[in-house]
């Protein structure tokens, strides 16, 4: 999605003409109804199915090709969609475009293509992009569909009907570029590059323009006090807490009616407001609507819509957290159930743009790290709370030593046919491994054994508070210890024909592959195509592979494990190759070769 709606405030000199149409309050006759829709949303809403979950991405604007940023969003989305269906929940995950606006129109126009087929060109690369990277959404949508206009059109007249969409006159700056109107505390004077004076926003650096027209505008501002009641009611909808800290403060404004038309004249691309042919919906309007259009709206749409959660970067946590919620406020539904929000993507510190030559090609960089690696850096780096910095000696460093040699290491040491012949699950010995403290084993097994035992629950906190990286970090922290494991008591140095080592080198794998058999398990939704490497090399078979089937280690305890005894998967190689920085060995040649010798 792009940049700000049109906003009303009293320094852009908003005059507002009301239609005769009748109006009655917002605040008084819909004060109850909305109240009630607040109160419904912030306690357990109970729908049709009640293990549906329904996740959306941000709608990607297609003025540009997609960037590490598109894909963080997108990958976010389809791990919390992977983790859900792994709970045994029906998810629905949608990702899509936002292909309406002046910026497309004037894009389109200059590329010599019409609107449409501009437009499906940049889709497209974006479907390119996250087909490549196993994104595995339900549902693309874009808003040039004909199922889309039908729910805006819908949508538009269910707030026109209630009085809360009026004709209006907007006087102030216009940024064509950021498709925003500004208020004159946003714009400063620059000079262009042939030495005009020129007003810019100041957020941006585009160049704006007077101007003045009649549209539509909502009554956003008769929805104060509702949004405060839902935020603070329910703490948990904006995550991490530092977002909602954020809305909370801007709710401490005013809120100016917004703008949600534009005259015909100057934007014709996109969906002519009902019964009113010489306006064109706002395209933000227009696009946040997209998430109902796909739950079904305005048809049956509950079991879907009374489940959502929305995927969004931090520039856009305005619409989302402010006007979405007045504009389901208004039309009578459910608000999301939670609007998690991430941070930026920099590179080497800067913030990535074609002029500084620093915007990184996801889809080139899914090639050279493979899809999982791609996918398993963003979540294992990527911090919602702040900005993230992305290099490739970053991510050559952490695929190297968390998938190929730490993950990967102990893979290949308990399947490796010296100290698994028979290339089996092996058998537990509880006399080895006591489920008290005893036998061969010490008290650093035992302290591993419980952080492994424990790694579901802080694995699936961190799941569902987004904050995926310190999933991966707990995961991470285990394998190191489950390797440090089998490096301490070291099997290759048992003695073969000594039954009671036999009987604790067959131990010390079993634990082993228990271990793996977790963190493939519980790796799904980062990195699917590695975990059914691992879990298909164990001998797990797809129907056990779910969140119920975990029940680490249950022989230490005295019941039967199901795949004590049984044949390991095919040997299909080494799970992640360790990758080459070709550009880091041409910078340091004498290393590189002291390293081959």
């Amino acid at each position: 999605m792009r940049t700000p709606f049109l906003l009303v405030t009293r320094s852009c000199k908003a005059i507002h003409r009301l239609q005769q149409s009748a109006f009655v309050s917002p605040v008084s006759a819909l004060y109850r109804h909305q109240t009630n829709s607040v109160l419904r949303n912030s306690s357990t809403v109970s729908c049709k199915d009640d293990r549906s979950y329904y996740i959306t991405t941000p709608i990607f604007y297609v003025n540009a090709s997609p960037h590490l940023g598109h894909l963080y969003s997108a990958v976010i989305a389809d791990c919390l969609h992977r983790y859900k269906l792994l709970q045994g929940f029906n998810s629905k995950f949608a990702t899509g475009t936002d292909e309406h606006g002046l910026k497309i129109q004037q894009a389109a126009a200059a590329a010599g293509k019409d609107p449409l087929t501009f437009c499906t060109d940049v889709s497209e690369r974006f479907k390119h992009l996250f087909n490549s990277c196993n994104i595995s959404y339900t549902d693309y949508i874009r808003t040039t569909e004909q199922r889309h206009h039908q729910a805006v059109k819908h949508f538009w007249s269910v707030l026109w009907n209630k009085g809360l969409i009026y004709k209006g006159s907007y006087e102030g700056w216009y940024s064509t570029q950021d498709e925003s109107f500004l208020t004159a505390l946003q714009v400063g004077d620059a000079v262009d590059s042939s030495g005009n004076e020129i007003k810019v926003s100041l957020e941006s650096g585009h160049k704006v323009e007077w101007m003045k027209e009649e549209n539509y505008m909502f009554r956003l501002s008769a929805f104060h006090a509702q949004l405060l009641d839902w935020l603070k009611g329910n703490p948990q909808a904006i995550q991490p807490e530092i977002f909602y800290q954020v809305v909370l403060k801007w709710l401490q404004d005013d809120l100016p009616d917004l703008s949600v038309s534009r005259q015909r004249s100057r934007l014709q691309w996109g969906i002519p407001v009902p019964g009113d042919a010489e306006q064109t919906i706002y395209v933000w309007l227009d696009a946040l609507v997209n998430y109902l259009t796909v739950a079904g709206y305005p048809d049956i749409h509950n079991q879907w819509w009374n489940v959502a959660h929305h995927i969004v970067g931090k520039d856009i946590l305005k619409f989302h957290a402010v006007y979405w919620p007045a504009f389901l406020l208004g039309a009578g539904l459910p608000l999301p159930q939670t609007i998690y929000v991430h941070s930026h993507w920099t590179v080497g510190g800067k913030k990535m743009s074609k002029s500084l030559g620093n915007v990184v090609d996801p889809l080139e960089r899914s090639k050279q790290f493979t899809t999982d690696g791609m996918r398993y850096f963003l979540l294992r780096q990527g911090v919602p709370d702040s900005d993230s910095d992305y290099t490739d000696d970053k991510a050559f460093k952490l695929l190297n030593a968390e998938l190929a040699d730490s993950l990967g290491g102990l893979l290949n040491r308990c399947t490796a046919p010296a100290l698994n012949p028979a290339q089996v699950y092996t058998a537990f010995c509880p006399q080895s491994f006591p489920s008290e403290q005893g036998g061969r084993a010490v008290g650093e097994d035992y302290h591993m054994l419980e952080a492994v035992k424990n790694l579901p629950a802080v694995v699936e906190q961190h799941y569902e508070s987004m904050h995926v990286y310190k999933a991966l970090e707990a995961i991470s922290a285990c394998v190191r210890q489950t390797n440090g494991f089998v490096q301490r008591h070291a099997p290759w140095k048992l003695e073969r024909s000594d039954i009671t080592d036999q009987r604790w080198l067959d131990t010390i794998i079993h634990v082993s592959l228990e271990c793996l058999r977790m963190y493939g398990t519980l790796l799904q939704p980062v990195v699917p195509e590695i975990s059914d490497k691992l879990l298909s090399r164990l001998g797990v078979q797809p129907d056990e592979r779910g969140l119920a089937d975990v029940n680490f280690l249950p022989k230490i305890r005295g019941m039967d494990c199901p795949f004590e005894g049984r044949v390991l998967g095919s040997d299909t190689g080494v799970l992640f190759t360790r990758l080459e920085n070709l550009d880091r060995d041409k910078q340091n040649p004498k290393k590189t070769k002291k390293a081959k010798k």
